[in-house]
């Protein structure tokens, strides 16, 4: 495909690779460039940023750990115990692109520290909370301050990372983080939950966000966006009450998709979201400039982080009731036994990162998902006996490879080409197409787990074996479509994330694209 004329192309980016015939100078020099004005400590703000982003990731699984000490010590109901998690993921989703220009304009070192102080000081509350409506109110707070802390985190790697091979493996990090924080929050939660008590899976946020903001004041340099920082107030309502119609629509769909929450709700949310880019598309100052997600290869990379994110989060949250239900697991051995996927995205991250420079974005993007998808359907494979060295372990090592070579590529495509103007827009972005995946995956499967269940108990004789093979039989339902969905995904990354002379991993470095 030609390059447009110049006069066309939006300035969304000031790193564009040389072409072919340019001489090999030129590019050192801006690969000399690019490396004078880098941060000399932006390996120590990688270590800050993914301390916070674990945070944030690994929040979602350890509240799951602990609702069932939590529902019995404040006397929780039913209805109450599901609203701890969808009032976090409510607010986090609908208000994270406002949290994304929050940061471009009031500063992402400085909207860093006061969203994770805030996430501490409202963990800290929802902590010591005696009584329900004290913990939903903690964990709305948290969802707020997430909604701030995320966005701002990912804009200042990729403002201090703008390219070459040290983005690549600063990104890889990141999405390790990004891929294995849930497990690790399940890990986590069950030896505090076991050991120590509900109430340390919230007061844990709080050492960590210490350690973090005494480290990024010295460490993280200052950065926002200049020029025209005016906000977008109708384009800030219609997103965030559209993206918290969706959240909270998919969240009811667990009750039936026919209830009047889900038949109000994500309709709602889908015109208020078609109502926003209206309104966008005519703004001189958008919340979300459309450049961002119009460009093809960011469009699939978007995309893929819906899929995978669906998949991710649907698929764990009913691995962890087979674990604990089925196989009678204590919540300890149930995070264990979820280990070995975080550590096989972990030990590919490192190994991709290394070769992403030779392979390109598009290889492991496309081969990602297939692998994932493998992971998934071996899973299927699961019964009541459960033998977990057979089938369960080979399914977690190739769903953590597969996630692996879809997140470590990922986040270079869905930022690149981004001008530090709208870094803090562009990562609100990608963590809200997550954020909006793990609630529809959650909601997805939560209805096909309901209607397998339902089916298996037809005609059956009421007992524990005929329980328990019918939990199974959900289970393996939801294996099977998270594996769909994520297999979706490969032919998406194969077809629209190819990028053209457009540096995704920065100036002057010699990477392969294609």
């Amino acid at each position: 495909m030609s390059t447009p004329p110049r006069s066309t192309v939006p300035p969304e980016s000031a790193n564009t690779i040389e072409s072919p015939a340019t001489p090999p100078s030129s590019a050192g020099a801006a690969s000399a460039s690019l490396k004078a004005g880098a941060n000399p400590r932006r390996w120590w703000l990688l270590a800050i940023v993914a301390l916070a982003q674990l945070t944030v990731v690994l929040d979602g699984t350890i509240v799951n750990i602990a609702l069932p000490q939590a529902q019995i010590a404040l006397g929780m109901s039913d209805g109450d115990r599901t609203w701890v998690v969808t009032l976090y993921s409510l607010v986090f989703g609908a208000l994270l692109l406002l949290g994304g220009r929050i940061a471009d304009f009031w500063g992402r070192k400085r909207s860093f520290i006061v969203g994770m102080a805030g996430f501490a000081i409202a963990s800290a509350l929802g902590g010591a909370a005696q009584s329900t409506w004290e913990l939903l109110a903690a964990r709305g707070l948290q969802g707020l301050f997430a909604a701030l802390l995320a966005p701002a985190s990912l804009a200042l790697l990729t403002v201090n990372f703008p390219g070459g091979k040290d983005r690549i493996k600063a990104f890889a990090v990141y999405g390790a983080i990004a891929g294995g924080g849930a497990a690790v929050g399940l890990v986590l939660g069950g030896v505090l939950t076991e050991y120590a008590s509900w109430r340390w899976c919230l007061y844990v946020n709080v050492p960590i966000a210490v350690v973090a903001i005494a480290a990024a004041l010295p460490m993280i340099r200052e950065s926002k966006a200049h020029g025209n920082t005016r906000y977008d107030v109708p384009g800030a309502i219609l997103v965030a009450f559209g993206l918290g119609s969706l959240v909270f629509g998919f969240a009811q769909a667990e009750n039936g998709w026919g209830s009047w929450p889900v038949l109000v709700c994500l309709p709602l949310g889908l015109m208020l979201l078609a109502l926003f880019v209206f309104v966008e598309s005519r703004s001189n100052h958008p919340l979300l400039p459309l450049r961002i997600i119009v460009n093809r290869v960011r469009g699939g990379a978007f995309l893929t982080a819906l899929l995978s994110g669906a998949a991710l989060l649907g698929g764990l949250l009913f691995l962890t009731l087979y674990f604990q239900i089925v196989l009678g697991y204590s919540p300890i051995q149930s995070g264990l036994a979820s280990l070995p996927m975080t550590v096989t995205i972990m030990i590919g991250a490192g190994l991709l990162s290394r070769f992403l420079p030779h392979t390109g974005v598009r290889i492991p993007m496309t081969v990602g998902p297939v692998v994932g998808a493998a992971g998934l359907l071996w899973l299927t494979q699961i019964t009541v006996d459960g033998n977990y060295a057979l089938e369960v372990l080979p399914g977690l090592i190739l769903l953590g490879a597969g996630l692996a070579l879809i997140f470590v590529p990922l986040q270079n495509v869905a930022l690149s080409g981004i001008a530090e103007h709208d870094a803090g827009a562009a990562s609100a972005a990608v963590t809200a197409m997550q954020q909006v995946g793990g609630s529809l995956g959650t909601a997805l499967f939560t209805a096909l787990y309901t209607a397998a269940v339902s089916s298996y108990l037809v005609g059956q004789v009421p007992s524990q074996a005929a329980q328990f093979g019918a939990l199974v039989s959900g289970y393996q339902s939801v294996f099977l479509w998270a594996a769909i969905i994520i297999f979706a995904a490969a032919p998406i990354a194969f077809f629209l994330v190819r990028p053209r002379e457009q540096d995704l991993l920065g100036a002057g470095a010699a990477v392969h694209l294609g």
